[in-house]
């Protein structure tokens, strides 16, 4: 079909902040950090679809997530459990996925 799905999860913060994003790699057990040359931030990211679903999703359902950020989150989870499901795969679902995303971050209205 030429479309790939796949799941990313990513904090970003400032530089000052770097132990704090690499810290969550060994609490976590999962993700790397990323930085960009000439930006003063980095990111903590994880991209296997396992850690998200094992790791990342309990810890931010056991810690809340409040405020607009809780409506992208629970968008997100809807997205990892059609990928776990292999459901992302029918053109109908895929549909779905772009109109989640499209709706989450800037895309939400509030």
């Amino acid at each position: 079909m030429g479309v790939v799905v796949y799941l990313r999860f990513s904090i970003t913060q400032h530089t000052r902040d770097i132990e704090l994003l690499k810290s969550l790699i060994k609490y976590l057990d999962c993700g790397y950090y990323r930085s960009s040359p000439g930006v003063d931030y980095g990111n903590f990211v994880v991209t296997r679809l396992c850690d998200i679903y094992d790791k990342i999703i309990p810890f931010f359902k056991k810690y809340a997530i409040e405020g607009m950020k809780a409506n992208d989150f629970t968008d997100y989870c809807k997205v990892a459990e059609l990928m776990k499901n292999k459901d992302h795969i029918a053109d109908a679902v895929l549909e779905e996925i772009r109109l989640i995303k499209a709706g989450m971050n800037r895309g939400r209205s509030s």
